[in-house]
This record gives structure tokens, sequence and C-alpha cells, in this order.
């Protein structure tokens, strides 16, 4: 029997998309392994979204290819968005890949590692617009939480941005093909799913009727038994409406916590990025949004250096950081992507836009240092998410905290903890950024 080793990078999405070649590889008889030193094909699920993405991608190509070199694996297989974006760069450029997918083709993993197997070579580019295929998934988060994508593909078209490009146009999963994964992931175990698409908060839109479905489907989530939380990722701000709010704000079971990504609020730098909205109507949501949903915390990311970002500009930004004191934001520098229309503008020299990213970040520390100390004395649910050997001490997050990109909560105890269970902690300091505190016994 062949054995298979997978190596997934990039986003939550591309993960989903890795656990489901994993499923498909598995129904065919295959052996995953952990591990790919053994592997008769290695499986590269890439990234191609910006540079730091793409030198990644290209770093874990040339170390397995030299594990090939010295027979430790056998062929390797690329897929994911570095392979739809540089099709024919790969093989020129990359003489020891063998075969490479692209994401409309992912779906036929099995006949490409035969193909591989068989010494012919791979390489398979099916529309990025057809439908989603449904089939079941290998989870590779901790048993306790998971991934749900809700749908394929972005019609936003931002300026800066290549994933249409990458991933097609707009399409939703059926909401009974979403539940039914649903049930399935709380069968086994999953306690938190986190919601994730290009765009949430679009879902539904391309129907028949055009509605906005998410607050149908979330209500749909919260009534699967099992399930104990609810995270909701990527929705674009002038896509949150009333209904939104409503059963966020109702249902106990979707945590107070909402990724909004504005990428900007200066009103000529959204428009140079073909973004929706204004900074007056970033202001006049998020207050709305605090105002209905007690106890939110928002997470939001922003691109310095974007072509129209000058420095008044950026100032903007800042003083509505400060303004708004969001709990969890991300910085990142421009970077020019070819093929996008922002690629073709004038833009700020990549130096400047690294330091503005490095100064919202300090802007942010300051925030989230206010709003950890603001906690200190306070009792939290916790998610206990696992132990850290090096520290020698349990940790998880609380509805704050979404897994690998937020916060931990370290937990002091003399009792072992299980993963997936739900405990209280007193929190009594901040260390590094992170809070700490003891476990109370129920």
């Amino acid at each position: 029997m062949a054995s298979i080793g997978f190596i997934s990078l990039g986003c939550a999405k591309n993960q989903v998309d890795c656990e489901r070649m994993m499923y498909r590889v598995q129904e065919a008889g295959l052996e995953v392994q952990a591990d790919v030193v053994g592997a008769d094909v290695v499986v590269i699920n890439t990234c191609g979204f910006i540079d730091s993405a793409k030198a990644e991608a290209i770093d874990y190509i040339l170390q397995v290819a030299q594990l090939k070199a010295q027979g430790l694996v056998g062929k390797i297989l690329v897929t994911g968005c570095l392979s739809q974006r540089y099709q024919q760069e790969i093989f020129e450029q990359l003489p020891e890949v063998d075969g490479i997918l692209g994401t409309g083709s992912y779906t036929e993993i099995v006949p490409a590692i035969a193909k591989l197997l068989a010494g012919e070579p791979v390489s398979d580019f099916a529309s990025i617009d057809t439908p989603e295929v449904e089939c079941g998934r290998v989870l590779t988060t901790p048993e306790h939480y998971a991934y749900i994508k809700i749908a394929e593909g972005c019609d936003n078209r931002c300026a800066y941005c290549i994933i249409p490009y990458l991933r097609g146009k707009f399409r939703s999963r059926q909401m009974e093909d979403i539940l039914d994964e649903a049930r399935y992931l709380a069968s086994i175990g999953v306690k938190e799913l986190l919601v994730v698409a290009q765009d949430t908060s679009r879902y539904g839109t391309d129907f028949p009727k055009h509605q906005r479905l998410l607050p149908e489907l979330l209500r749909q989530l919260c009534k699967i038994d099992g399930i104990r939380w609810i995270r909701v990722h990527y929705t674009y701000p002038d896509e949150i409406n009333d209904a939104l709010i409503d059963v966020m704000a109702s249902e106990p079971k979707i945590v107070k916590y909402l990724d909004i990504p504005i990428q900007h609020c200066n009103n000529e730098v959204l428009k140079l990025m073909n973004r929706r909205g204004s900074r007056e109507f970033l202001q006049d949501l998020f207050a709305k949004l605090r105002s209905r949903i007690p106890g939110l915390v928002i997470r939001t990311s922003v691109i310095t250096g974007l072509p129209g970002e000058t420095e008044e500009a950026f100032e903007q930004l800042c003083e509505f950081l400060m303004e708004q004191r969001l709990e969890r934001v991300g910085a990142f520098p421009f970077s020019p992507e070819e093929g996008t229309p922002a690629a073709e503008m004038d833009f700020v020299d990549s130096e400047i836009a690294q330091q503005r990213a490095q100064h919202v970040e300090t802007i942010q520390s300051r925030i989230m240092d206010e709003y950890n100390a603001s906690l200190v004395g306070k009792t939290l649910e916790v998610l206990v998410d696992g132990f850290d050997e090096e520290q020698e001490q349990f940790y998880g997050r609380t509805y704050a905290d979404s897994p690998e990109i937020d916060s931990r909560v370290w937990i002091a105890t003399d009792e072992p903890l299980t993963e997936g269970t739900f405990v209280n902690v007193r929190i009594d300091c901040v260390v590094d950024g992170e809070l700490s505190g003891y476990l109370l016994e129920e």
C-alpha cells in the first residue's frame, strides 16, 4: 500500500482543502502518514497569496526536494494557490516537482497520485469556478475544534488581492451539506466550529434568491448538540446587516467575537483598494456592533503602504485604531501582486510600508496591554487546548481568542486537564502579553 505525506500551508480554508484530499486518499485505500519521510508521494498544499507565503511554499518544496535527492521520499506533488498561480514556472524552475494540481483540481488527488506512482507526469488545471464537491475530511486540528468552510472563491475584487484569480467566483455550499458536516464534526468530539470562507457574510447571495443566509446558517448550527462555541471569521463590513447582529447577540453558542477585515479607514485609500464604505461608515458600524452585542471582541487586519497611502492617510489610520481600540489587529505591509490592479499603481516604498506596519503593531500592543489589564481579577471561561512541555503548564483560550492567531491563557493547576474541556480560570496577571491565572475548582 502506497504511503502519502501531506504538508499544508497558508490559511484555514486551504487546510480544509488538504483535509478533504487526505480523506479521498484514505478512502482510496492509500496510507496517510504523519511524517513525510518515507512517503511514496509528498503532497505540498501551498499558499500563493503574498510574497512571504510564496517564499514559505518554495522553501518547503526545496526541503522536500532535498529529501527526494537523498532517497527519503518518492514523488512530489504541488497543489493549492502557488501551483494555480505559477503553473509553468514551477516545472521550469523546480524540476524536482513531479506533478501539480490547480485549485480547481484538488478533487483529482487520487488519480494524480496513481499517475505519479506509475511514472507519469501530472499537470491538471480544471475550472476554478466549479461548484464544491462534497466529501469527508481527516481533521488535522486538535480534536476539539475544526474549521468549517461555507463557500469558495470571492467576488469582491479588491485591487490588491489575487484570490479571485486563483479561487474563482464566489460559490456557497448548500446549507444542508454544511449542517451535515457540522453534525459529523460534533459526533467525533468537536466543541468549537470556526466558520470560514473568503467572505462569510456573503454566504447565500449567489443562490437564486440572492439572500444573505449567514444568520440562518448560524441559527441552524446552534441547534447541533455537542457544539459549544461557534466563531465567525472573514465578515466584510458592508455585508454585516441587522439580522447577523441579532443572531450574534441572541445565540449563546456564538462567541462574541467577529473578524472584520477593514484593511484601511482613509476614504481615498479605500476607493483605490476598490473597497466599499468609508471611515464614517466603519465608525458607525463598530459603534452599532458594540452597543448591540455586549462584550464583543473585534478582530481586523490592515495593510500599510498601499498605493495612495500618504503620510496623512497613514496618520488617519493610526488615529482610527487608537480611537476604536479594537481588541485584535493584524498589520501587514503592502505586497504588490502581479496581475492585480494595485501592482500597477505607484505605491509606498517597501521599507516605509514595513515601518508603518511595525508602528501599527506598537499602537496595538498598548491597546492590548490595557485590554489584558482590565481582565486581571476576573474569572473567565477557558477552553483547554493543551500542555506546553517547556513551560510545564496547561494553556487554553477564552472566547476572545481564535486558535493560531490570538493569545493563550496560561492555567496554573496541580490537576491534569483534558484537552477540549471548559474550565473557569481566575486571571491574576499578564505575562508577555498573555493572560495567566489559576484553575477554580468546581
